[in-house]
């Protein structure tokens, strides 16, 4: 666990806390990724602007490299690398992500303990940094760094792909609960510094016997706005950079799916993904 992760027990609890089981790194993944997802839409997204399938995927900022696990799971072609630095959640990974594949799909993915902004690696046709991972680069001059080396580190008709949000309610401090099987999810925004788009925001688990894992994640990044990250990408070279909304259903709720757009939603919380193509 992190240093700042600390375990809350109920008063009078006696033997092991719910919270004192837990993996943070499966609640993690069971409340805020969506690999599948993330990997049928990279796909999908990737034949409709280039006409081909892919085949190699570098997923920075990977974490546990459950989504480069995913990705060489629905190809025989495919090939990942994921990238991140802290070695510990790379080990977890490599024992409870890359563990559960089959022989011939374990060959086909790499896991890098190294720097996004000077790892080397062979070409690749995606890119992925999800999660709003690269908000960790919090001035200009590094983040369009970062962005320079994914576009040379792409084949040419390669493409970047990223996640971020905005709106609103992302500016202000408070917390959040979603409640899932056998426990619940704390998104707390903790701290927001105008004056320089800092922010610190936290990951809770709260658990049916009282107990609670505290800061299970902590973050501080820099709170960039799409204008901001539009123009970066444009000035470390990409050719065009594309915007795809979350779509709405019949009762104006979020549908999961999403489509390019040219205008976007003034939504209070709003999640999109960028796109954009070397």
């Amino acid at each position: 666990m992190s240093r700042q992760t600390r375990i809350k027990r109920p008063k009078g609890r006696t033997g092991p806390t719910l919270a004192e089981q837990a993996d943070r790194h499966e609640l993690y993944e069971l409340s805020v990724q969506d690999v599948e997802h993330e990997a049928e839409f990279v796909a999908d997204t990737f034949r409709a602007l280039r006409g081909r399938e892919p085949r190699g995927l570098r997923e920075d900022f990977s974490g546990t490299a459950s989504a480069a696990c995913e990705w060489v799971r629905h190809g025989d072609e495919r090939f990942a690398i994921a990238v991140d630095l802290d070695a510990e959640t790379l080990d977890w990974g490599r024992e409870h992500r890359v563990g559960r594949l089959q022989p011939a799909e374990q060959q086909r993915v790499k896991l890098l303990c190294d720097n996004v902004l000077t790892v080397d690696t062979p070409p690749v046709d995606v890119v992925t940094a999800f999660n709003f991972s690269y908000w960790i680069l919090s001035d200009r001059e590094t983040l369009r760094g970062y962005f320079e080396r994914v576009r040379e580190s792409l084949v040419d008709d390669g493409l970047l792909f990223l996640d971020m949000f905005g709106g609103s309610e992302s500016y202000v401090t408070g917390k959040e609960k979603t409640k899932h099987k056998g426990f619940s999810y704390v998104w707390e925004q903790e701290e927001f510094d105008p004056m320089t788009a800092m922010y610190t925001c936290h990951i809770h688990f709260h658990f049916p016997d009282g107990s609670k894992l505290k800061r299970a994640f902590s973050y501080t990044w820099r709170l960039w706005t799409l204008v901001e990250i539009r123009e970066l990408l444009a000035e470390a070279g990409f050719s065009k950079v594309r915007v795809y909304w979350e779509t709405e259903d019949e009762d104006g709720e979020g549908s999961g799916e999403y489509q390019e757009s040219e205008v976007g939603l003034n939504d209070p919380a709003w999640i999109i993904y960028i796109v954009a193509e070397k």
